[in-house]
């Protein structure tokens, strides 16, 4: 069966210039991914400073790259909340503006449990007819989805992938086995992709695709068709800069290095601040002997 969603897929940054969200720099952020082998684009997420976009911003931000996109890949809207009633809406406005999926953070701080995460996508899913992908990632939410309740929710039509971002190899295996071919496995964490891939995965949510989009394409492609030497040697290619670009909390490193290849400001919003100039010097860096930057 093939996958729904696959490939390397971007977790789009969101700029911002004035205090206001960047259109123009957005949309040539759209083209420069489609330029360089993206296969879906992930706006609104983590990366794209979601937590701090207004309603109005996120509805607009999806807008603005399902329109830029034209259909030439899917648009995977970050809909995610931890109020259930205000995840529908989010999803709801962006399948409104023609978003084909939505990702769905788990629900963070309430600390729900195992039956109260089924319950929240479930009503999700029924409510909004929306592709949905669940996102397990612990470190951000502070509960993590476990594996058995992931296989619960593969039972649902609406539940069609997981991005996998705890961090284990085991967690991720277990999900694997779990749920077969109901669930597609989406890596959340670059540094993994690989070993991810060799389990089954179909694809990743990308950071270092803002910054090196066909880089992680061609590693993405050559571990889809089985050639895991080209793509071991295309993925530690990017390791270093992988490393740099997580050396503070994401989005911070991302938002500096897109910045430096001049495709937007380096503004950020509080409570998140730029980067610092250590790990700015030692970013600049990798990014040149990535051959990224001049």
């Amino acid at each position: 069966m093939s996958a729904r969603f696959s490939g390397s897929m971007t977790a789009l940054i969101t700029p911002f210039k004035n205090g206001e969200v960047d259109e123009p720099a957005l949309e040539k952020l759209v083209e420069h991914q489609l330029d360089n082998g993206t296969s879906a684009l992930v706006p609104c997420g983590s990366t794209g400073e979601s937590a701090t976009l207004t309603h109005a911003e996120h509805e607009r931000v999806v807008e603005r790259v399902v329109a830029a996109a034209g259909g030439r890949v899917p648009v995977i809207a970050g809909t995610g909340s931890n109020s259930t009633a205000e995840a529908v809406q989010l999803t709801l406005a962006a399948k409104k503006a023609g978003a084909d999926a939505a990702l769905l953070i788990s629900p963070y701080y309430n600390k729900p449990t195992q039956e109260g995460i089924y319950l929240h996508y479930r009503h999700i899913a029924e409510r909004t007819g929306m592709p949905l992908i669940v996102y397990n990632i612990p470190g951000r939410t502070g509960s993590k989805i476990d594996a058995t309740t992931l296989a619960r929710l593969a039972e649902l039509d609406g539940i069609v992938g997981l991005k996998e971002a705890t961090g284990s190899l085991d967690e991720a295996q277990e999900v694997a086995r779990l749920c077969g071919d109901r669930l597609e496995i989406y890596s959340g964490d670059d540094s993994l992709t690989l070993p991810l891939m060799a389990i089954g995965a179909t694809g990743v949510i990308s950071v270092i695709s803002n910054v090196w989009p066909q880089q992680s394409a061609a590693s993405l492609s050559a571990a889809a068709s089985g050639d895991f030497v080209a793509a071991r040697e295309a993925h530690f290619k990017m390791l270093p800069l992988m490393r740099a670009l997580f050396s503070e909390t994401n989005p911070i490193p991302v938002k500096a290095a897109m910045a430096m290849l001049g495709y937007c400001d380096d503004e950020l919003r509080l409570p998140l601040l730029p980067m610092t100039e250590g790990n700015r010097a030692a970013l600049r860096d990798e990014l040149r002997a990535a051959g990224l930057l001049s």
